[in-house]
């Protein structure tokens, strides 16, 4: 199946479970086109090379979330285009961290409190035109950074955070790279940002995140394998795909 087949799987499947008539639908695609023509977001489509929690793509995640957001953010007073575009750049960490041997010195630099700010910088860093002016940037940079709420994110205090994406947070233009420093240094404990996004749209992502994961992508082994790096689950699932071919 070719990435266009498995977006057009992937959509049809989100809208349905999440009820989305024809005008959600094309409003949607209007927020989200730009994103999906990115190779490196049609790359996170495929189960195979970015599983998340078990074996939903991560593609499919960020969609997922995104139309929830899209849901929770109709008829309120928060901006659905930027709460939107939060929910399409949260997860887009750099590489895969289930089972993949990654061994990080520092336990606050294990995936779950860090990958938020590989997302960041990643969104920064494929898709410039969404990060122009200050306060749209600091809009979404706070969203992504503190989506996974109540869970902490790790603090860009000056110590080594052992990031996958390193070398980009050093090439981001000043004023994004001191936003997403910033953003995590806030209600800081120790190595640790403890609080919610600012601004009301990170806060509908944050619940968009949690509605999606508990009701769909969740199970105990893959939300443990944003600590310990290990997903059984993923290894059973891996092993029944190999033996059926």
């Amino acid at each position: 199946m070719n990435t266009n087949e498995t977006l057009n799987q992937t959509l049809n499947k989100i809208w349905l479970k999440y009820k989305f008539n024809d005008t959600d639908k094309l409003n949607f695609l209007a927020i989200i086109s730009p994103i999906l023509t990115h190779p490196e977001f049609r790359k996170r489509l495929d189960s195979s090379l970015y599983p998340h929690h078990d074996t939903t793509s991560l593609g499919e995640h960020i969609l997922s979330d995104a139309a929830v957001t899209y849901k929770l953010s109709q008829n309120s007073k928060t901006n659905q285009y930027l709460a939107v575009i939060i929910a399409m750049f949260h997860d887009l960490y750099e590489i895969p961290w289930q089972n993949s041997g990654i061994v990080k010195n520092d336990f606050f630099n294990k995936h779950g409190f860090v990958h938020p700010i590989e997302g960041a910088i990643n969104a920064a860093t494929w898709y410039p035109e969404f990060f122009n002016q200050d306060k749209k940037s600091e809009i979404i940079i706070d969203g992504i950074i503190h989506h996974m709420f109540p869970f902490p994110v790790r603090a860009l205090n000056g110590d080594d955070i052992e990031l996958n994406n390193q070398i980009k947070l050093a090439e981001l233009p000043i004023n994004i790279r001191n936003i997403i420093i910033s953003s995590t240094m806030r209600s800081k404990i120790r190595k640790i940002s403890l609080c919610s996004s600012k601004f009301s749209e990170g806060k509908i992502v944050s619940k968009a995140d949690k509605v999606v994961s508990f009701s769909k992508d969740f199970t105990i082994p893959g939300a443990l394998a944003c600590i310990t790096g290990i997903n059984k689950n993923l290894e059973n699932a891996l092993e029944e795909q190999n033996k059926s071919r």
